[in-house]
């Protein structure tokens, strides 16, 4: 029988212990022995950040204009017509009016030119006659002498505050039409007039009428 020294023992004891505390601290050991934390793998970062993104409220859309009616564009003629009204319509003959013939300036083109505000203006029969092809614009004017006020031609000039006229719609197919809280009314004892109507009822609503495209005013 072989026999081993007790100092041979001893000493290859010795050196494996050596070797193992030399493995556990060797800095080129496998990344698997080591308790450091972990660094999140590509696919983890992917996945959180898609998580992220869905989370995220959707970017809000842009409220959508309201459409123009045809009739208030400026590119359409329409005759007016009083809603409370038997018969006839609205003219344009120096002062503005209601007549059942075919007298004064009766088609209108509603301008926008801004805001709620729309130059009215006022033209002829469609005969090829350049005066009726020239625009004349609605005004508010004030008579003076206590007397209501009235509406009449002028020289179109979108600055004037008394050409600038607000156009609300008032239920299917009617308008108020107003000029600085003076609104179109129909007097018995003075035709068509501008007056304040503060809390009372509104009397008097209109009807725009399409009748066709606007044509091109002679001075252009």
């Amino acid at each position: 029988m072989i026999k081993v020294s007790r100092w041979a023992t001893g000493t290859v004891l010795l050196a494996c212990g050596a070797a193992l505390a030399a493995c556990q601290s060797d800095p080129t050991a496998s990344p698997g022995a080591s308790a450091g934390p972990s660094t999140p793998t590509s696919a983890s970062a992917s996945a959180s950040a898609s998580a992220s993104a869905s989370s995220s409220p959707p970017p809000s859309k842009p409220a959508a204009s309201k459409p123009i009616e045809p009739v208030l564009s400026g590119e359409r003629e329409v005759t007016i017509v009083r809603v409370q009204a038997v018969e006839g319509g609205i003219a344009l003959d120096g002062q503005l009016t209601e007549v059942d013939d075919d007298s004064g300036r009766q088609l209108f083109v509603p301008t926008p030119v801004g805001g709620d505000a729309y130059l009215i203006k006022a033209y002829g029969r469609a005969d090829n006659h350049p005066a009726n092809d020239e625009p004349a614009c609605w005004q508010a004017t004030n008579p003076g002498n206590s007397q209501p006020l009235t509406v009449e031609g002028a020289v179109c000039d979108a600055n004037n505050p008394a050409q600038r006229f607000t156009i609300t719609a008032k239920g299917k197919n009617a308008y108020a039409i107003s000029n600085r809280s003076a609104y179109l009314q129909h007097s018995k004892t003075n035709g068509l007039i501008l007056e304040e109507v503060a809390d009372g009822p509104l009397l008097s609503t209109f009807r725009l009428v399409d009748n066709g495209p606007a044509r091109q005013p002679a001075g252009g």
